[in-house]
Order: C-alpha cells, then sequence, then structure tokens
C-alpha cells in the first residue's frame, strides 16, 4: 500500500510538474512588449536548466504545503493562493516600485509585474488541490476545529512584534549580506566606500523614513499571507514554520536567471543569499509566534 501510494504521489507530481510550465508562461504574458531591452548578464546556470529547477522547487513547495493542510476544495485553493501571491508576488513587487520604478522598471511596466503572479495562483493551484486528491474531504477524515486563541488586543502586539523583528532582520541581512558588494551599492546609486553600520543606519532612516515605514508594513503582510498555512496545517509547528520559511524564501530564488530589471549578476546573487536566507529565519520566527496562540493541541506541539 505505502508503494502505491508513493507512485500515485510521484505521478502527480509530475503531471503538475508538466502543467506548471505553460501555466506560469501563460503569467508572463502579461508582460507583453513591455519587458526592458537592457542587456543582463548571465545567470548562476544554464536559462533552461534554471527554469526547470524553479519549476520543480516551486511544484514541490505547491504540493507539501496542499498534502500538509487539514483544509480542502476551494477553502484550501483560496487559502493557498492568497499565500502564494502575497509571498511571491505581492511583497516582491512592493520593493520593486520602491526601489526601481526610478530606473529599470518604467510605470507602464510596474502593474503588469503584479499581474503575471496571477496565472499560478488562479489556475495552477487549484488544479494542484484537485489533482492531489485534496478537492473533496473524505468522510471518513475526521477534522477538529483550528481556531487562533487569541484575542484582538494580543493579534495586534503580536503583528507589532512581527513587523519590529521584521524590520531588524531585514535590515541587518541588508547591510550584512548585500550592502557589502560595491557594486550593489553602485547600483542603488551609492557608490565608495560602505560606511559603518550605525551611521549607514542612522542616514538611511533619517533621510527616507519611509523606508522604515514600508519594511514594517511588510512584515505585518508576511504574516497576514502566513495565516492560511499555519490555520490549515495539519503537521507539527515545526515542519509548519519549515514550509512557511520556504514560501517566503523560494521567491527571491529567481535571481539564479538573467533579469534585464536586475542586469548585474553580483546584484542579483547578493541580493538572492540576503533574501532568501533572511526570509526563511523569519518565517520560523513567525509561525513560532503566531502558534503559540492556539491551545495545546498534539499537531502543534513541538
Amino acid at each position: 500500500m505505502e508503494a502505491k501510494r508513493i507512485l500515485r504521489l510521484s505521478l502527480r507530481f509530475i503531471l503538475l510538474l508538466i502543467i506548471y510550465f505553460p501555466i506560469w508562461i501563460l503569467g508572463t504574458m502579461a508582460m507583453g512588449t513591455l519587458t526592458p531591452e537592457y542587456p543582463s548578464e548571465p545567470g548562476l546556470m544554464d536559462e533552461n536548466i534554471g527554469l526547470l529547477l524553479l519549476g520543480i522547487i516551486n511544484t514541490a513547495l505547491i504540493v507539501s504545503l496542499v498534502v500538509t493542510s487539514r483544509w480542502y476544495g476551494w477553502r484550501l485553493a483560496a487559502g493557498l493562493a492568497f499565500a502564494y501571491y502575497g509571498s511571491f508576488t505581492l511583497l516582491t513587487q512592493i520593493e520593486s516600485w520602491y526601489f526601481l520604478s526610478e530606473t529599470t522598471v518604467p510605470p507602464p511596466l510596474l502593474p503588469r509585474l503584479f499581474i503575471m503572479g496571477l496565472s499560478i495562483p488562479l489556475i495552477y493551484i487549484p488544479l494542484a488541490v484537485l489533482i492531489c486528491g485534496k478537492w473533496k474531504r473524505d468522510e471518513n477524515t475526521h477534522q477538529l476545529p483550528k481556531r487562533m486563541n487569541i484575542s484582538a488586543k494580543e493579534l495586534l502586539l503580536k503583528l507589532g512584534i512581527i513587523a519590529v523583528v521584521y524590520l531588524i532582520i531585514y535590515w541587518l541581512a541588508g547591510y550584512y549580506i548585500a550592502w557589502q558588494n560595491p557594486e550593489l551599492r553602485d547600483f542603488y546609486g551609492s557608490p565608495g566606500e560602505i560606511k559603518p553600520f550605525l551611521p549607514h543606519t542612522l542616514d538611511t532612516f533619517g533621510g527616507t523614513p519611509s523606508l522604515m515605514i514600508l519594511q514594517l508594513f511588510r512584515g505585518i503582510l508576511f504574516a497576514l499571507i502566513a495565516m492560511p498555512v499555519i490555520l490549515g496545517s495539519k503537521v507539527n509547528r515545526w515542519l509548519t514554520a519549515f514550509l512557511v520559511g520556504l514560501l517566503f524564501a523560494i521567491p527571491h530564488l529567481v535571481h539564479i536567471l538573467p533579469n534585464p530589471l536586475m542586469p548585474l549578476a553580483s546584484v542579483r546573487l547578493s541580493h538572492m543569499v540576503e533574501t532568501a536566507s533572511s526570509s526563511f529565519i523569519f518565517g520560523l520566527f513567525v509561525v513560532w509566534l503566531l502558534s503559540s496562540s492556539y491551545g495545546k493541541r498534539k499537531d502543534l506541539s513541538i
């Protein structure tokens, strides 16, 4: 029986991997003729191999989120679509708007970047739920209700903590990983020697307080995006945290590919290391803090 189950899951995975690419390409068509023609340095690997690798990773993530959820049908599809779009498109393209709208992202292109990310959550994820056999709940499967045992006041407090912790992790990773690259500093208009951490921090937040406000807001969005995964999870807290960490980190692996919006390979690599690592760690923290609001349930014990 176990061998049949593994075979069935493997066949479903292969089918989902095959249909991932045309649905993803459908989304990229939203770009139309607005893709910038800036020359881009090669990625970390051959582009076709990189696309295949990203397809495998994304398919594995979505399948994992589907099969580890207690939810079924439209509830599961809508919850995961919200989480996936939020992490892979909304939060990443907000940064494109803030940092690149005056350089490589012209105004007509910006809304297309948000539209481009809709095909996977709106088409692929419902298909993944169906193909993985999670569209209808097995009548023999008993499900306990799972609600957050938390008051509005406590939730607001935890969201505030999450926002501040995100800002700290974001800033430390940004400075000690990405900002150490002189090509990256030059790309963002700060050529020359790097300033010490404290003067750099004071100058940046003093001169552009909007950056601090934006990142606090993104921290709250991250927490809200993680909610469907946390609320629906039927696995233990550590595995839930691992999946949320991957949900936050995997979008940044796209930097292995050439990208005219960020044409320098070293800039993409620095950003990938910075954002993938910090986002994964932050995802672990979000689940730890929010899942502590549940009642003491066996399936949430560490």
